[in-house]
């Protein structure tokens, strides 16, 4: 009876964690037991089982491999940063180099065009310009009251939206555009206050919920200034 009852309790005592406790207090029990470490087998999902050498072996391969793919993307990111870099601080000197809002903002149109896209576009809030009458740009102007709808629906809490828009949503945003498929939008401001910057593509698919938007955030975040050479704050 009693032999029964102390297996029990070496069933109960020797769990994960108390094995893993042993090999941690006995730091030399693989060097003490290296014949029998070698004849241990450990299940496989393809061979069936392999020696522990082999499985930890494998582990270290993968491990190396991963590394070596974590480290080529922060290449990539790094590399891509440069370049993102490099196309803003040109586009912002670009367009600082305009010699009117027009031309401003025919030279952002111009530059989405180039990268293949249908356009670029600026709507600003009446409450936080003047752009009434008798100014030039009132065709800029956007209702907050109007936009607020489209803001709960398609940002939530975000600064950002990807994706396609309804018909009336595109008619009170773009009311002159044609064939729109899919939009970038960011809202300008630190609590986007001040308006919008959209790009459009006539492709469906062309923007779409979870890519990136750090090109776009840092021109919503260049523009304002750019807008107050030529458009007053309220």
């Amino acid at each position: 009876m009693k032999n029964v009852e102390e297996q029990t309790e070496s069933e109960v005592l020797l769990d994960d964690q108390s094995v893993s406790a042993f090999l941690r207090q006995n730091p030399d029990f693989f060097i003490r037991n290296a014949r029998q470490v070698e004849q241990m087998m450990v299940p496989h999902p393809v061979r069936g089982s392999v020696s522990l050498v082999e499985w930890h072996m494998a582990r270290q391969r993968n491990h190396i491999q991963q590394l070596e793919e974590e480290i080529t993307l922060l290449m990539e990111q790094a590399t891509a940063n440069h370049q993102l870099f490099d196309r803003l601080l040109a586009l912002q000197g670009h367009l600082a180099a305009a010699d009117s809002l027009q031309e401003m903002l025919t030279r952002l149109h111009r530059w989405a065009r180039e990268l293949g896209l249908a356009g670029a576009h600026v709507r600003v809030f009446n409450d936080k310009w003047h752009i009434g009458a008798p100014s030039d740009f009132t065709q800029l102007g956007l209702s907050r009251q109007a936009f607020e709808p489209l803001r709960i629906q398609r940002f939530g809490n975000e600064h950002h939206y990807l994706g396609s828009l309804n018909g009336p949503e595109l008619l009170l945003l773009l009311p002159q555009a044609k064939a729109i498929g899919s939009v970038a939008m960011s809202l300008m401001g630190e609590r986007g206050e001040l308006g919008i910057l959209m790009f459009t593509s006539r492709d469906n698919q062309h923007y779409q919920a979870g890519m990136g938007t750090l090109l776009l955030q840092h021109l919503a975040q260049m523009l304002p200034d750019l807008l107050s050479r030529w458009i007053e704050r309220a």
